[in-house]
């Protein structure tokens, strides 16, 4: 598929919810010289225009009216997640050139496997939205490290934060779902080891590029315990090291999101402002005994930086910064951890 010469590439979004209301519409309105939003999706009518308005794009409420629009390059796979399989595999037939998809990429292995087998045959970029693999810190950090990652005995992911209702109050004023969205199907509340299973798969996706690093695996979870009102503690260990993932949502001000990991004589730092905040990257700080402490901090956020690149992607001027089989490791590992995380919970009753 061509576009007009000198045009910004067209985006398609399917889904309309509060993650591309307060984040990806205010995050590509900063990139307009190079992408712009053409064209918005969601089985409800009125967030569909609503949002659509906002950006002066087309709206829709069915994913082939989006897919036959000229005017849509690349698109976001923003619906749930249980529809992404779907909605990728949709996107590849209509011939489009690029995919950002918010994470997780799938649900399960087996959608992993139908999703890598249709994007490979089509060579389509995708881009999967765990920010922080493209924040421009981390990315600089990963070019000084040398070899720390094969020294690292141990990991920390420390995520407590407000909730998320907040940061979309302050980023946009959100549109709702009407009528025209499906009420949640009744039945039982979820058990633990469900609730688990959801967190990680929700919320510690963000962290998995980054712990795959260290503990690339295979790793086993040895703890696992749920946080009220809601967070979890994961402890994990693979291969002589270990790592801790704590969360906990709502938390109170101020914000703080770090991940670390230290060697014998290193140690990396990475402390990350609120998703839902255009504040510029992490601030990475890398501290050896040979070169004592650097830093680094950029106007650029992760957001803004995995779309810049799949622009950059689509149009020819890089490779692919995460390829497709790594995330598809990404999203098997964080499977995996899903699945023994609700596992001891089960066994706890």
């Amino acid at each position: 598929m061509s576009r007009t010469k000198n045009r910004p590439i067209g985006v398609g979004v399917i889904g309309a919810g509060p993650v591309v209301q307060a984040v990806h519409l205010p995050t590509l309105a900063t990139l307009a010289d190079r992408l712009t939003v053409t064209h918005v999706m969601d089985v409800d009518p009125e967030v569909a225009a609503s949002v659509a308005a906002r950006a002066g794009a087309r709206h829709s409420t069915g994913l082939e009216e989006l897919l036959a629009d000229d005017n849509v390059d690349v698109v976001a796979v923003c619906s749930p997640h249980a529809f992404h399989a779907e909605h990728i595999t949709a996107v590849v037939a209509a011939g489009k050139r690029g995919i950002l998809c918010e994470k997780p990429l799938a649900t399960t292995k087996a959608e992993a496997e139908h999703i890598a087998k249709a994007v490979s045959a089509a060579a389509v970029p995708i881009v999967v939205g765990a920010m922080h693999a493209y924040d421009p810190a981390w990315q600089a950090a990963q070019r000084e490290w040398g070899d720390l990652p094969e020294r690292v005995h141990l990991v920390r992911s420390r995520i407590y934060l407000p909730g998320n209702d907040e940061f979309i109050d302050l980023a946009t004023d959100p549109m709702t779902a009407g009528t025209a969205r499906p009420a949640a199907a009744s039945g039982p509340p979820p058990t633990a080891a469900e609730r688990i299973r959801n967190a990680v798969l929700g919320l510690a996706t963000h962290t998995i590029p980054q712990l795959r690093q260290f503990l690339p695996g295979p790793v086993q979870v040895i703890e696992a315990h749920m946080l009220s009102p809601f967070g979890y503690r994961l402890v994990i260990t693979g291969d002589g090291r270990t790592a801790e993932l704590l969360a906990l949502l709502p938390g109170a001000w101020e914000p703080d999101w770090t991940f670390e990991a230290w060697a014998p004589d290193a140690r990396l730092r990475m402390t990350y402002p609120p998703s839902f905040v255009l504040a510029g990257s992490a601030t990475s700080a890398l501290t050896t005994e040979s070169a004592g402490t650097r830093t680094w901090q950029f106007s650029v956020n992760g957001y803004q930086a995995e779309w810049l690149h799949l622009a950059d992607v689509v149009e020819g001027r890089a490779e692919p910064l995460v390829g497709l089989s790594p995330a598809v490791a990404d999203l098997v590992y964080a499977l995996d951890l899903a699945d023994g995380a609700a596992a001891l919970l089960e066994d706890h009753g």
